[in-house]
């Protein structure tokens, strides 16, 4: 067991230091989107340390800079980690095989929703009303 944590980590460090890009037609629009999703969330983790650490300290530049080119590097490489860019190319297969509504399916289906939501709101108002003034006529709740 020890061997296969080994070999992993010997892979993936070798993944990570590669500038190929894996299976390059399959699965862009996916493979963007995830790899926008990372860079964000890794911009947000850079601006968090950007600001913990403050302007008097000597390590709010080096610090941000490091981590922010490492985790927009390991962004990009990680789309393209052979076994994760699979998963995201079929991930673009199925949703390519999904039917999508159109838009005055989408904006009847909405209203609809939301029309059911206020209905069971104010059914659940009346409902309230009438625990309430049961509960006032039996004398568990003062009036």
């Amino acid at each position: 067991m020890g061997n296969d944590s080994k070999s992993l980590w010997a892979v993936w460090l070798q993944e990570l230091f590669r500038l190929d890009v894996y299976k390059k037609s399959q699965g862009r629009i996916a493979r963007q989107v995830t790899c926008a999703v990372i860079w964000v969330l890794v911009l947000i983790f850079t601006w968090r340390i950007w600001t913990l650490l403050g302007p008097g300290s000597q390590l709010q530049y080096p610090l941000s800079g490091l981590t922010l080119l490492v985790g927009l590097w390991v962004g990009y490489r990680l789309v393209n980690v052979s076994q994760f860019a699979d998963f995201l190319i079929a991930v673009e297969a199925e949703m390519n095989k999904v039917s999508w509504p159109s838009r005055a399916e989408l904006v009847r289906s909405s209203a609809v929703v939301i029309f059911v939501i206020f209905l069971l709101a104010a059914v659940l108002f009346g409902y309230d009303l009438v625990w309430q003034q049961l509960f006032v006529l039996i004398g568990v709740r003062p009036g």
